[in-house]
C-alpha cells in the first residue's frame, strides 16, 4: 500500500467529494460501494466497508445441490396455507 500519495479533491456545495481514481483503485472501491470514516485527531481514515451479503458469501452450504426451487416454494406455500386455515379455525 502507498503511504505518502498526495490527492485532492474539491467540497461540493452538498458536502460531497469525488474519490481520486488511484485512490479508489488503491482502496478497491466501486460505484455504489460503502465506504467507512475513522476520525483521528484532525485527519480522517477512509475505508472500503463489505457488505454483509460479500462477508459470508459462500458459508452457508446448499443441502443438495442444484437447489430446485419450485419444490421449496411448493413446501413454503402449503405451509402458510396450513397456518392459514389454522388461524381461522
Amino acid at each position: 500500500m502507498v503511504k505518502d500519495l498526495a490527492s485532492s479533491s474539491v467540497l461540493t456545495k452538498k458536502f460531497q467529494i469525488t474519490l481520486p481514481k488511484k485512490i479508489r483503485q488503491i482502496l478497491g472501491v466501486k460505484s455504489g460501494e460503502r465506504i467507512g470514516f475513522i476520525v483521528q485527531g484532525n485527519e480522517v481514515k477512509i475505508v472500503p466497508l463489505k457488505s454483509k451479503l460479500e462477508e459470508n458469501f459462500g458459508k452457508v452450504k446448499a443441502l443438495k445441490k442444484p437447489e430446485n426451487f419450485k419444490e421449496i416454494r411448493d413446501f413454503v406455500e402449503k405451509e402458510m396455507a396450513k397456518n392459514v386455515i389454522e388461524e381461522l379455525k
